[in-house]
Parts: structure tokens; C-alpha cells; sequence
């Protein structure tokens, strides 16, 4: 089984990403196989043919498991992530399994990774069993959010054969 990351925050090495390293080690029980901090493919991003964005879209085309990571802005996730999610043709993720999770500032925007950034996983070809997540970003290493959501997302993700 492979597992990777992809987080969406503008400033390099965040708590998003720390999060979501976190949750693909308390899922797995081992360190992600890959990790993309999208902002470090810059411009890159804005066009396309860029050798750095097609490794790494190539690289989460043959992941079984992917957590997809943004912070909340304006209740849905950064400009940044859809740009990265844009490289992605409709379908052309079949067979991932992924995981929506956003931090935010305060439990307001609880829905926002369910309402938001799952149906664009789904469009680009995901399976996403488990109920997205999201987490306060001052408490995510502590949240109850998290400990009560992780026993059912582990029996789901091994059901679906995610692992």
C-alpha cells in the first residue's frame, strides 16, 4: 500500500502539513510514502507542461491511499490545492482512496472539507468512504475531533481495501 499527502497551504512546512503527515501516520500506522507541499511547485502551477507539477500528478496517480490537505479560506479550500487539483482530468484518479481534511480557525466551518473539497476529489476519480475531517488549527494534535474520528476511519479505509 502506498500513502501520500497533498497539502494546499500557502506557507511552506505549515501546520496543515504537519496534520496531515500526522493523520496518514495515525491511519497507517508508518510515514506517508509521498508528501507534496504544493507551494513548492510555485509558477509552475500556473501553466501547463511543467516537468516538477506532471512528476508529481504521476506520483498521487499511483497512490492507494491520499490524504488532500488545505487550511479554510473564505469556507472552502486555497487557491493554491485547486490549481494543483486542476492538473487532474475528470476520472483520472479511479482507484485512490482519499481523505478531505481542512484546519481552520474555529469549528464555523466544520463542513467546509465535506462540502467542499470532497465532490472535487470524487470529480477527479477518488473514493472518499470516510467522513471528511476537519480540525481547529491551534488544537489538531489534541483534538477530540480527531481521536473520535479515526477508529471508524481506519474499519472504513480497510473495508473499502484502502489498506
Amino acid at each position: 500500500m502506498t500513502v501520500g499527502i497533498v497539502v494546499g497551504n500557502p506557507k511552506p512546512n505549515s501546520r496543515t502539513f504537519a496534520a496531515a503527515r500526522h493523520v496518514a501516520v495515525e491511519l497507517t500506522g508508518s510515514e506517508p510514502d509521498l508528501a507534496i507541499d504544493v507551494v513548492e511547485l510555485g509558477p509552475g502551477l500556473l501553466g501547463w507542461g511543467d516537468a516538477a507539477v506532471a512528476a508529481a500528478v504521476e506520483a498521487v496517480k499511483g497512490l492507494d491511499l491520499l490524504i488532500v490537505a488545505s487550511p479554510t479560506y473564505k469556507a472552502t479550500y486555497t487557491g493554491l490545492l485547486k490549481l494543483f487539483l486542476d492538473q487532474f482530468g475528470g476520472g483520472s484518479l479511479d482507484g485512490v482512496v482519499a481523505v478531505p481534511l481542512m484546519l481552520g480557525a474555529g469549528p464555523g466551518h466544520a463542513l467546509a472539507p465535506e462540502l467542499s473539497l470532497k465532490p472535487v476529489l470524487v470529480e477527479i476519480g477518488c473514493s472518499t468512504p470516510t467522513r471528511a475531517l476537519y480540525l481547529v488549527d491551534t488544537e489538531w494534535e489534541t483534538s477530540p475531533t480527531l481521536a473520535e474520528w479515526l477508529p471508524t476511519a481506519r474499519r472504513i479505509l480497510k473495508q473499502s481495501g484502502a489498506f
